[in-house]
């Protein structure tokens, strides 16, 4: 019998996050266990529906749920109030109340796509994350951040709303395409440097593929704690937007065709070298040449360390990001792996910041 590991995210509401094999076959029960039988809403993309909407239906409808789908095409491109609306005026004809469910069944477009519309329709039901990648898996399933994006910059327009619950189930990473397994295996990575030696060393050793639930579980009960200490990301929650910013700069100035674990690989990789040239990091970091380990690290899971896209250009997309505040931004300085600062920094000294760990 299949082992699982559960995490409890005891923020207000509390809710579980499940982690193992075949719980998409067992989303019923399990849902059944925690709500009484519903209308339930699955939202999902054209890529993930023909390989797990059928047994997540089916599922449901075993256990006394009465389900529907709600597909929109897959990536980023549709993270924006056009797919937003379809999907509320889906669940408005859907005639949805709010004894009801949504379910994010996919990715982080998925999930924010659908928690953010669970958070607007008759402002506010209930939904449930079914992550199908390793990013969605690892970050963006847990903490209740829900957004679009604007044509201003990433994720301007969004809202908090946690999930009823979180069902990880590692058989989908099976499927996934290397490229796609690289983009969480990012997030996974920026756990590692923002939070212990010993979890950086688990994908810096190569491991990352061999033993995704222990990665999954370590990256969840950590970004768990934290949401519970900062739900409304007011201080350490900060912390997570570790590589971000020039990430989502990189995402802006692409037109988002860089998907968003690569892009946050290259910010991760400039932060890191720029704090290693700016004195930033500690004494024993640049003594075991901690910035080239996230790079090398980074390097080996598939993802980039550098970026076609200019320091000016990134600088200048950057203002845009939600993270400024005024005439400052906030941004994230590795000082080693295990251990990282927030510094509100001079919009004006983000160039120079950037400048400092570019690479073409």
């Amino acid at each position: 019998m299949a082992e699982y590991r559960q995490i409890p995210v005891n923020t207000d509401p509390a809710y579980t996050v499940t982690i193992g094999p075949g719980l998409l076959k067992d989303c019923g029960p399990r849902l059944r266990a925690i709500m009484n039988p519903c209308r339930m809403a699955v939202v999902t993309d054209n890529t993930v529906a023909p390989l797990y909407l059928d047994t997540v239906l089916q599922s449901l409808a075993a256990s006394g749920f009465d389900a529907f789908s709600v597909t929109f095409p897959a990536g980023e491109g549709s993270k924006n109030f056009t797919t937003l609306s379809a999907i509320l005026e889906r669940l408005a004809a859907e005639r949805l109340t709010r004894s009801d469910c949504v379910i994010a069944l996919g990715g982080g477009v998925v999930g924010d796509m659908a928690g953010f519309a669970a958070a607007c329709y008759l402002r506010g039901i209930r939904y449930v994350q079914m992550p199908t990648t390793l990013l969605a898996a690892v970050d963006s399933s847990v903490g209740g951040k829900t957004a679009i994006d604007l044509a201003a910059g990433k994720n301007l327009a969004g809202a908090f709303l946690q999930p009823a619950a979180v069902l990880c189930d590692t058989d989908c990473l099976k499927t996934l395409p290397p490229e796609i397994f690289a983009d969480g295996a990012a997030e996974a990575v920026k756990t590692g440097v923002l939070t212990s030696p010993e979890l950086f060393a688990l994908f810096e050793s190569g491991n990352l593929t061999a033993m995704p639930e222990e990665a999954i579980a370590q990256c969840v009960a950590y970004k768990a704690g934290v949401v519970e200490r900062d739900e409304r990301e007011q201080g350490e929650r900060k912390l997570l937007n570790l590589g971000h910013t020039i990430g989502h700069a990189i995402e802006k100035c692409s037109g988002y065709t860089i998907p968003h674990g690569h892009a946050v690989a290259a910010g991760l990789a400039i932060m890191a070298r720029s704090a290693a040239a700016l004195g930033e990091m500690t004494p024993a970091a640049i003594e075991r040449r901690d910035a080239e380990r996230i790079c090398a690290t980074l390097s080996r899971l598939g993802l980039p360390i550098s970026t076609e896209y200019p320091p000016d250009a990134l600088a200048g997309a950057a203002l845009s990001d939600k993270k400024r505040s005024g005439d400052s931004i906030t941004i994230v300085i590795p000082q080693e792996i295990g251990q990282c600062r927030l510094n509100s920094i001079p919009v004006g000294a983000l160039l120079f910041t950037i400048r400092a760990g570019w690479r073409a």
